[in-house]
């Protein structure tokens, strides 16, 4: 599926040729991220990211950066999680040299200037602001609170408001020096190219690119009573929930279990949650669950929307069908129809350039492994009914609720009863 070469400076090539396509994905992926941020910096991993987009020598404005792709009909953006920021670009093949030199020249030239800071610390407080005027994205911020409280896993990986205006030129040029090395770097492409060719520009684009060491994240520090609950008062339409459990990390031999255990929960129409929830009960229009798995912990969530009367309805009725599934094992037709859901969305993901540019770099930077895609096929079959009970009952013990409630509340008592009954 994949090719991988080592540069000299540690930098990690990772590529999958694709001749059927007519286009060309480049990722860059950089170990860094909230969990690797102290708290007075909280955010400046996602402040970098925007600003390697601001201009360099070569192409001195964010307008040249972004026409120098959009010139030829691509596409590039950015992202920053908890655990990394990838860089990326997807354009027609024949522009791979393009994307690839715009891509480096940001990286690793970006000048970061103090006017273009303040502009977009602007920005990024917008943004923190959509999040709280968006109930079910705030809620889903809340929820990863409660879980890791007091600590970078917890927090929002844009930092708060007063955080990133407290961020200086000096914080972000520090943070990069400490993170954005060769050895905490992946390169990976995927398209209608060579691995050769990846190298070659690699080579010549990277591979002066001098070696240095790199910081570590921080890793979950548990101890907090449970369980937990947190609410943010506001006054709307819907009161929007966010149940979880922790659950199991991104190396944990279970974690096929755990997500054919939510897929069977909150994945789809046909999902036990969505047929209770929205389709016998008429609780909620959204109900649906998810899973989180980070290199030393995870977290299973059921998320809806529900009329704020009739809250406390829909998380009893929650909390029923979580028992279910730790009181009997899921029938044969139903388990077959979870995998089956895992296998086909993975299989049609896997047919864009940038799908698997994304899971060769993501794993290679967080693992050092990369499971093809028949080997997580084959993982997924593997798992049983019986796995996935005992992964029912391993997640949803009694007492390891965490509950987050974003509505018209004043009080959260009620709520704690809920889980405490």
């Amino acid at each position: 599926m994949y090719d991988k070469t080592v540069l000299d400076n540690g930098l990690r090539i990772v590529s999958s040729s694709m001749p059927h396509t007519r286009s060309v994905s480049i990722s860059l992926f950089v170990g860094a991220g909230s969990r690797y941020e102290a708290d007075p910096i909280a955010g400046v991993s996602h402040f970098l990211e925007h600003m390697l987009f601001k201009g360099t020598e070569k192409r001195p404005t964010p307008q040249e950066v972004s026409e120098e792709i959009e010139g030829v009909g691509g596409t590039m953006n950015a992202g920053t999680d908890k655990e990394l920021t990838v860089y990326w670009a997807k354009v027609g093949d024949q522009h791979f040299d393009r994307a690839m030199d715009l891509l480096v020249d940001n990286l690793l030239h970006s000048k970061l200037e103090p006017e273009e800071i303040e502009k977009e610390r602007a920005v990024i407080t917008e943004e923190l602001g959509m999040v709280e005027d968006s109930p079910g994205d705030l809620v889903n911020v809340l929820i990863d609170e409660i879980l890791w409280p007091d600590q970078p896993l917890g927090r929002d990986a844009g930092g708060t408001k007063e955080s990133v205006a407290a961020i200086t030129r000096q914080d972000i040029v520090s943070y990069m020096g400490r993170h954005y090395v060769p050895e905490n770097t992946i390169l990976a492409v995927a398209g209608n190219v060579t691995h050769e060719r990846v190298v070659e520009s690699a080579r010549q684009l990277l591979g002066d690119w001098s070696r240095a060491p790199f910081g570590a994240w921080y890793p979950v520090v548990d101890g907090h009573e449970w369980p937990r609950v947190g609410l943010r008062s506001k006054r709307t339409e819907q009161a929007h929930v966010c149940l979880a459990t922790p659950g199991v990390s991104s190396v944990d031999p279970d974690r096929f279990a755990a997500d054919v255990l939510n897929c069977v929960l909150g994945e789809g129409m046909s999902s036990r949650l969505f047929l209770e929830i929205r389709e016998h009960l008429s609780l909620a229009y959204d109900v649906h669950s998810y899973v989180q798995h980070f290199l030393d912990t995870g977290a299973v969530v059921v998320g809806a929307g529900v009329d704020p009367r009739r809250l406390d309805q829909a998380i009893q009725a929650i909390l029923v069908e979580l028992e279910k599934v730790q009181r009997q094992e899921v029938p044969e037709r139903e388990l077959v129809k979870a995998k089956e859901f895992i296998k086909g969305r993975l299989q049609l993901r896997m047919e864009d350039t940038r799908a698997v540019s994304s899971w060769l770099g993501s794993q290679e930077l967080l693992r050092r492994e990369i499971l093809t895609v028949d080997e997580v096929l084959s993982s997924i079959d593997r798992v049983t009914a019986e796995h996935v009970q005992r992964m029912a009952e391993r997640l949803f013990a009694p007492g390891r609720f965490s509950l987050a409630i974003v509505g018209p509340y004043k009080d959260e008592a009620r709520f704690r009863r809920l889980l405490t009954a």
